[in-house]
């Protein structure tokens, strides 16, 4: 999305790096949310973590995927209806819940692998995979240092 030339902001605002990537990530975000479809950003999120932690309780879950506690039981809430994870009580706490990715769920999730690899793709199409590679770098360091990673 090309910016109309009138509408060109000050060579100062064109070359903070905060502003670019602030216009960067939403044009990504939004992307990324076309391309997951009827999926949000966190139901992703919390597919991957099931997959990558095996069964999890929603509160780690929740912590993994840096989601609070009432999105974290509305978006399980949401991938149980589908028929995507299972939840159950947990053994050694039945107050607590476990989550676990079921067939249905692990499929569903590299699908939508699949969608957003192509969509950063897109996003990144200006860039050499060496310069990606570079970029995801120096954002993983920058956000690493502002977490106290």
């Amino acid at each position: 999305m090309r910016m109309d030339p009138a509408e060109n902001p000050p060579a100062r605002l064109r070359r903070l790096p905060s502003r670019l990537l602030n216009q960067n990530a939403a044009h990504a975000h939004r992307a990324v949310a076309r391309a997951l479809g009827e999926f949000r950003t966190h139901h992703f999120a919390l597919l991957a973590a099931v997959e990558e932690r095996g069964p999890s309780s929603q509160a780690a879950l929740g912590r993994a995927c840096g989601m609070d506690r009432s999105d974290v039981v509305a978006a399980v809430n949401h991938l149980a209806e589908k028929g995507l994870v299972r939840r159950e009580p947990a053994p050694h706490d039945r107050r607590s819940n476990v989550i676990t990715l079921t067939a249905e769920g692990c499929r569903t999730l590299h699908e939508l692998d699949e969608r957003v690899r192509r969509t950063q793709d897109e996003i990144f199409a200006a860039l050499s995979p060496d310069e990606r590679e570079q970029l995801t770098d120096l954002l993983a360091r920058v956000l690493d240092h502002h977490s106290g990673a």
